[in-house]
């Protein structure tokens, strides 16, 4: 493991945060006027983007950049938690219409 447990953590949250925030995502999705049936995987594109942004933002505070290794584990990560996103994503499709 290269990345630090700080940025495990941090990451963690971030996809967390996002998964929660799903439907905030989904609307500007939407608001792009983009087929309906792309809207999901845009959103999924939107939140995942947003990951990616706080994760360099960390390296750009200590005036660093990410290494191949730290990347290829952030990308595990986004691996790890895709189905966790996108059902959050379709989860606010199921609310929407009960």
């Amino acid at each position: 493991m290269t990345l630090s447990n700080e940025t495990q953590i941090f990451l963690d949250s971030q996809i967390e945060y996002y998964s929660k925030e799903a439907k905030s995502y989904k609307e500007m999705a939407e608001g792009y006027g983009i087929d309906s049936n792309s809207v999901p995987d845009a959103t999924f594109g939107i939140i995942v983007g947003c990951i990616y942004s706080s994760f360099l933002q960390i390296y750009t505070n200590q005036n660093s950049t990410p290494n191949s290794q730290e990347m290829e584990e952030f990308t595990e990560i986004i691996i790890k938690n895709t189905q966790k996103i996108k059902t959050s994503i379709v989860s606010d499709d199921a609310k929407d219409q009960n």
